[in-house]
């Protein structure tokens, strides 16, 4: 085990020096501790890479950075996208290793309802300029001018009106998700479905067979969302 956690730290250190534009940054220490906690905890490689991500992004957006992330940095995003994922795919605290902690992140602000939509339209937007998902661009477009009109009432919806909303952006959710699914040639899904094996067998014999498959079919939504950088429509 001692040699699977280093393995995870190499691999965890070599994509945060290529975040980092080939600067390297030991993780030794305290950083080893941290990092090797996260892996007794099963988080899987592509979810540390997706919490190292997320943190660069908001580097980024506050200008020119002046010195190379340190791993440390990382750990609420890391914890907040592993536990979006937990969540996602129905790996709940009895999954756990033994020993390992289920201590979960500090909640964020959550963004508003308006500002949700906002977001998703602009990301919608984006994809269907890039032209690169032809077979997506009906669904895209379809979403696009749903969420729009929804966006321009969202601020003073309460009650019912707001709760139907909600549903309906899970709905829309799932149908693009079905829609990416069904231009995936059998390579790409069959690869997509070792992925989400991988990522589940640290949890799976604390699964049941049921739930595990419920899981699996989750995971490999979210890889097929990962895969097409498709937003989340849905408003938790």
């Amino acid at each position: 085990m001692n040699d699977d956690r280093a393995s995870y730290c190499r691999e965890v250190e070599a994509y945060l020096c290529r975040k980092n534009d080939g600067h390297l940054i030991r993780i030794v220490g305290p950083a080893f501790e941290q990092v090797c906690g996260w892996a007794a905890r099963g988080i899987p490689l592509n979810i540390v890479y997706r919490g190292i991500d997320r943190y660069f992004e908001r580097y980024y957006a506050k200008g020119p950075r002046r010195r190379p992330v340190r791993i440390e940095f990382c750990e609420a995003d890391v914890l907040d996208v592993f536990d979006e994922w937990r969540r996602a795919v129905g790996v709940g605290a009895a999954a756990f290793a033994p020993g390992a902690s289920d201590d979960a992140p500090a909640a964020r602000p959550r963004a508003s309802l308006p500002a949700h939509l906002d977001r998703v339209v602009a990301r919608l937007t984006a994809l269907r300029a890039g032209g690169e998902r032809s077979w997506l661009d009906g669904a895209l477009d379809a979403s696009v001018r749903e969420l729009d009109a929804a966006r321009a009432g969202a601020k003073s919806l309460r009650g019912e009106r707001r709760e139907a909303l909600v549903a309906r952006l899970r709905e829309l959710d799932r149908g693009l998700v079905e829609a990416a699914r069904a231009g995936c040639d059998p390579a790409l899904l069959e690869g997509l479905a070792g992925e989400a094996d991988e990522q589940l067998s640290p949890f799976r014999s604390r699964m049941t067979a049921d739930v595990y498959r419920q899981s699996r079919q989750a995971c490999i939504d979210r890889l097929i969302r990962d895969h097409f950088k498709l937003p989340t429509i849905t408003f938790e």
